[in-house]
């Protein structure tokens, strides 16, 4: 932390830009998080837990359910209570894959799996066609920016959560 008030510094135009395309960004994506709410008939923060849990898997790294209630914002309980819905509705699959066999590990259903790809051949072509038609070099600058602005918002979240 640097001691600077952020409301109270002068920012440039470009900066003042970032911060307004990250918001718009970030609007989008709850936009698209309600269609795909609707897509599957599913309440917005199931959908939402949901598409975390589907995103884990996808990227190698399933989530447990004390990861996923952090990532949502949700606490423990109210989370389970949602993951008892979406496994009722079979959507999602726990399981024990740990040495540890009280640690649960989240994985979607296939057919979770499937719906999801099918909503994002409809919803995701815009997106694919920006990310296929942008140059390597700029996606990397992308990365390593947001990286840096994800670490710094997290440092903040980390201190916030230490205060008492």
């Amino acid at each position: 932390m640097t001691g600077t008030d952020p409301l109270a510094e002068s920012w440039s135009a470009a900066q003042v830009e970032v911060m307004h395309g990250l918001r718009d960004w970030t609007l989008a994506f709850t936009a698209l998080n309600q269609h795909l709410a609707a897509w599957t008939r599913l309440p917005a923060s199931d959908t939402n837990a949901l598409g975390q849990i589907i995103w884990a898997a996808e990227a190698g790294t399933p989530l447990s359910p004390v990861r996923l209630a952090r990532q949502i914002g949700m606490t423990t309980g109210a989370t389970t209570i949602l993951l008892n819905r979406l496994e009722a509705a079979g959507h999602l699959v726990r399981s024990r894959e740990s040495a540890d066999r009280r640690r649960v590990t989240l994985r979607p259903a296939p057919a979770a799996r499937e719906h999801a790809r099918r909503f994002l051949a409809v919803a995701g072509a815009e997106i694919a066609d920006v990310l296929r038609t942008t140059p390597s070099a700029e996606l990397r600058l992308v990365t390593a920016f947001l990286g840096r602005i994800t670490a710094a918002a997290n440092e903040a979240c980390g201190r916030l959560d230490a205060r008492p």
